[in-house]
């Protein structure tokens, strides 16, 4: 074969390369969201969360370290971790700190049921684990992580004096220089932010000056998870929407008589999708 001929059959396989790896990985992804080990309630919601969308803008990628930090009920958990098996990354769940003297005992419980329910290493990998919370050590050896992820927590946070600035320089403090914070939160704008977060809403403004005092600079908004219809002046915050459906204040029973059908029309909250980067 003459000489040049071999270099740009080369050449080709070489530029298709890249392309088929990323090919690879979204397929991967597209696998992971479509399983059907994940369970019904979480499947049902992707139409109000978007999860290829999210991850892609996010900027997921194979063979990553992502932290996902107090990951609920494992809505992004069923899909990461398996993902992250896939593609030879690494997941890991920053969940309740069982170093903390005062952690209560349900939540010492809540904690051990995650880990029993992500145990089945044949459909998740691997799924490690650390220690988050406003008293926890590091969550991880200093810049080893890719992404940090956390969604609908940020006002949990800010109704605490001096934890969110804590938690958000843990974050700045794990990644990677050029690593990523993904944020999805309930999303006040244009309606004011009320009691730090108290309703479960924040403005955009305040997410974005707790990132940039850790450190962090705004990389990219996206509007995936925005919703128009949600008016944000709910009689139990953002509780009321589904998927909590809250009926009575706290502490009481659900109100049978409470009439649900205009909260159920507006569906899951307006929430702003935001991407920093760490510097480097």
């Amino acid at each position: 074969m003459p000489a040049r001929r071999h270099f740009l059959i080369l050449a080709a396989i070489a530029a298709l390369a890249p392309a088929t790896g990323a090919l690879a990985a979204d397929a991967a992804l597209k696998a992971a969201i479509a399983s059907p080990d994940r369970t019904p309630a979480s499947a049902a919601r992707d139409g109000a969360r978007h999860p290829y969308e999210s991850l892609v803008f996010w900027g997921l990628k194979p063979s990553q370290t992502v932290i996902e930090v107090s990951p609920g009920g494992g809505y992004w958990t069923e899909i990461l971790a398996p993902y992250a098996k896939a593609t030879k990354g690494t997941y890991v769940a920053g969940v309740a700190d069982l170093a903390n003297p005062k952690l209560s005992e349900g939540a010492r419980k809540g904690r051990a049921a995650f880990e029993a329910r992500f145990a089945d290493e044949a459909k998740y990998g691997k799924v490690k684990y650390a220690d988050f919370g406003p008293v926890a050590a590091p969550l991880g050896a200093p810049g080893s992580a890719d992404i940090v992820l956390t969604a609908r927590n940020v006002h949990n946070w800010t109704v605490q004096p001096g934890v969110a600035d804590k938690l958000f320089a843990d974050f700045f403090a794990v990644l990677k220089p050029g690593g990523i914070l993904a944020i999805e939160e309930h999303r006040a704008d244009p309606a004011d932010e009320k009691s730090a977060g108290a309703d479960g809403y924040l403005s955009t403004a305040t997410v974005v000056a707790l990132a940039q005092k850790a450190g962090f600079k705004l990389d990219a908004k996206s509007e995936i998870n925005a919703n128009p219809k949600d008016t944000k002046d709910h009689p139990f915050g953002v509780w009321t929407l589904p998927p909590v459906r809250q009926s009575a204040p706290a502490g009481q029973p659900a109100d049978p008589n409470f009439d649900r059908a205009k909260y159920d029309a507006i569906g899951e909250s307006d929430r702003m999708t935001l991407r920093f980067k760490k510097p480097g």
